[in-house]
């Protein structure tokens, strides 16, 4: 019997829930970073195929949202996001590891992330989970509000 109060699920980024968490995410950003530093994805773009969206539900509310964009050779962290009210029970180690699950059956060798520098929250937590620094990858600039990380997934 699974006890844990953290519920992670595929959810669709259209639905209320996730409209909530994606808005309050994107004010954050907004508030911390100028408009060319936010590389957050829109609605739109977390609805493509190459993209899986997961919601993290909290004692059957939702707490927390998180992305896996499946890229060639590589899969992307996006749209990670915890409710601040709802933070301390590792929803975000949750999220991470149901991507990486994701990531790992699609034969993916590495998860790659874009962060913002003032996250530092958000830096402990990828660190926490085995993600180190790396240099910018795909599409991102090398600019100095971005950290880069990355982590080999073992089979």
């Amino acid at each position: 019997m699974n006890t844990d109060p953290v519920v992670i699920l595929p959810g669709d980024p259209r639905s209320a829930e996730a409209i909530a968490l994606l808005q309050a995410s994107h004010a954050l950003m907004q508030s911390l970073f100028p408009p060319e530093a936010n590389h957050y994805l829109s609605v739109d773009a977390l609805c493509q195929p190459s993209i899986l969206f997961f919601i993290a539900h909290l004692k059957g509310e939702a707490a927390g949202c998180a992305a896996l964009s499946l890229n060639d050779g590589y899969g992307e962290v996006k749209s990670m996001f915890v409710d601040p009210a709802k933070r301390g029970a590792k929803i975000g180690s949750k999220l991470l590891v149901r991507l990486e699950t994701e990531a790992k059956t699609r034969d993916l060798p590495f998860l790659r992330l874009e962060t913002g520098d003032k996250l530092v929250a958000a830096h402990r937590l990828y660190a926490a989970n085995g993600y180190t620094l790396r240099g910018p990858f795909g599409d991102y600039p090398d600019e100095p509000t971005s950290i880069f990380m990355e982590k080999a997934l073992g089979k």
